[in-house]
């Protein structure tokens, strides 16, 4: 993921986008993401505005079309850069398995949300859902080949 586009700003089609990627080129003009329906967005104009930016899309020219742009914003597929050892895509944690350190299963990641200060993992537990800081003193291990998260959670987090 790239980005979250927000609610929009003003009359002529801008929105307000939380950057995630740590590639800034993403959000220049004549970039290309992709809306959660699939939709190629086309960056027309990209300006900073506080901790987030604002963006216009071609073709998205009132506040309207910009409501129905709110959501995820991707990357093509043909842009994704190579991870480096440790890293790993958002849609790659959901599903896995997460256990303690002694291999006891504790649910499964059902989302990531990020947020500003670190991300989120969203931890579907025999006892309801729950938010958990993506942060290596707590998810000590993420091994993608055998889909499992390893959670050394402090006392308290999952209950």
């Amino acid at each position: 993921m790239a980005g979250r586009a927000g609610k929009p700003h003003g009359l002529s089609g801008e929105l307000y986008v939380i950057p995630i990627s740590d590639d800034p080129r993403r959000f220049q003009p004549g970039a290309v993401l992709v809306d959660a329906g699939g939709e190629l967005l086309k960056v027309e104009r990209t300006r900073g505005h506080h901790a987030r930016l604002l963006i216009k899309f071609e073709g998205v020219d009132d506040r309207t079309a910009a409501e129905t742009k709110h959501g995820p914003l991707y990357v093509q597929p043909g842009d994704v850069r190579t991870l480096d050892e440790g890293e790993w895509w958002e849609h790659e944690l959901v599903g896995m398995r997460v256990e303690d350190p002694e291999g006891h299963e504790l649910g499964r990641i059902t989302g990531v949300m990020s947020r500003v200060a670190q991300d989120l993992l969203v931890i579907e537990t025999p006892v309801g859902e729950r938010l958990v800081p993506l942060v290596e003193a707590i998810v000590s291990e993420i091994d993608r080949e055998s889909g499992r998260a390893v959670l050394d959670a402090p006392p308290g987090l999952l209950e």
